[in-house]
């Protein structure tokens, strides 16, 4: 039997106010928080995780560093079992949809919202063909 690995590579992104970004994630889109790192506003480092594996990393909009990355530039994938449910939850915690589900020609039911932010997601059925590598 062949586990599938732990996820070994993490979107990472930077919010004008990581702690309503967190709370917005988990309520409409449901990631689960692991840890958040920081004290008041500042977020130095947060961990998401989605329900069907794999996550995002996030903290606090800075200047200056390796991780100057500009707040609401971010975009992602995720897969979901219930895009109709998930389009549902999300319209209603306030995301602003961009596209209603739909089909794709690759057979995958599909929507996207955009966070507080400005982040876009993606959530869909589609996960991705299989490996052909070891």
């Amino acid at each position: 039997m062949t586990e599938t690995p732990s996820p070994q590579v993490w979107p990472t992104l930077r919010a004008a106010d990581a702690r309503t970004l967190i709370r917005f994630l988990v309520d409409a889109f449901g990631f689960t928080e692991n840890v958040v790192h920081g004290s008041g506003d500042q977020v130095d480092h947060a961990q998401l995780d989605w329900p069907l594996g794999g996550g995002i990393m996030l903290g606090s909009g800075r200047e200056g560093g390796v991780w100057q990355l500009t707040p609401g530039t971010f975009g992602a994938y995720a897969v979901t079992d219930d895009v109709d449910a998930l389009h549902e939850r999300a319209a209603k915690a306030g995301a602003e949809i961009v596209r209603a589900p739909a089909g794709t020609d690759y057979g995958s039911r599909e929507f996207a919202a955009r966070d507080p932010e400005g982040n876009l997601w993606s959530f869909g059925t589609y996960r991705g063909e299989p490996r052909t590598h070891g």
